[in-house]
């Protein structure tokens, strides 16, 4: 049976993903998302922020998918609920996701707070205003392609970008550092949630609302049809 391998630590992409009825497999990488940026733009010139997040989920994906090749390095696989992998897991049949948001603030590109003060200063700067989150979703075909020819995979690697537009509400001082002290928004690119605490202080969105959370559903459904796979395919049992 053919699962989806998430190169993520995010709860909030792993949760999107079993409310869709797919319980993916986790595994994180190691990329360092400043190099791979720096690397881009001396290759590429400036990016985009659609096309920084992309850059990054495909460095994620692929680093995931090197690891499970060579064994470099230990990779830890773990399950849905966080257990490590067993044999059960066919680590062999696998659809390999990366992905990586931003959020765009008047050109700016917003990613994790730095630290608290980063956060507050993010909030009062986004407060009453509109930006547009930008996730990357990178998919890799790790199947197994069959020299016999009677395997499903393709080796494919590709991806695409979602983005979201995001209204913030006008919130009061003492409701940001109520938020920020919280922790959440140091944990999550743009420093706000729509799925957790921060859901009340987003006054609407334009498009998909999983995206902000972190992963389009409707993106990965095209994804996987680009390789003849369906969302029902990957449904747990």
């Amino acid at each position: 049976m053919t699962r989806l391998l998430l190169a993520s630590a995010s709860p909030a992409r792993r949760a999107t993903l079993r409310a869709a009825g797919i319980d993916p497999l986790v595994a994180v990488s190691s990329v360092d998302e400043d190099a791979v940026l720096a690397a881009a733009r001396e290759r590429f010139g400036a990016l985009d922020p659609a096309d920084a997040v992309l850059v990054l989920a495909q460095a994620k994906a692929e680093d995931v998918a090197r690891a499970l090749d060579d064994g470099a390095r230990e990779l830890v696989v773990r399950d849905a609920d966080g257990e490590p992998a067993t044999d059960d897991d066919d680590l062999d049949d696998v659809l390999l996701l990366g992905c990586d948001s931003m959020l765009e603030l008047d050109g700016e590109v917003l990613g994790k707070p730095t630290d608290a003060d980063d956060a507050v200063r993010r909030w009062r700067a986004m407060r009453g205003r509109t930006g547009v989150l930008h996730t990357g979703h990178w998919l890799v075909d790790l199947r197994p392609t069959g020299a016999d020819g009677t395997g499903t995979g393709t080796g494919a690697t590709f991806g695409a970008t979602a983005s979201t537009t995001v209204h913030f509400a006008d919130v009061s001082d003492a409701e940001v550092a109520a938020y920020v002290a919280t922790g959440e928004p140091l944990l999550v690119a743009g420093a706000f949630t729509v799925d957790g605490l921060g859901g009340p202080f987003v006054e609407s969105i334009e498009g998909d609302h999983h995206n902000v959370v972190g992963l389009s559903l409707p993106l990965l459904r095209e994804l996987l049809g680009e390789l003849d796979v369906t969302v029902t395919d990957l449904w747990r049992s």
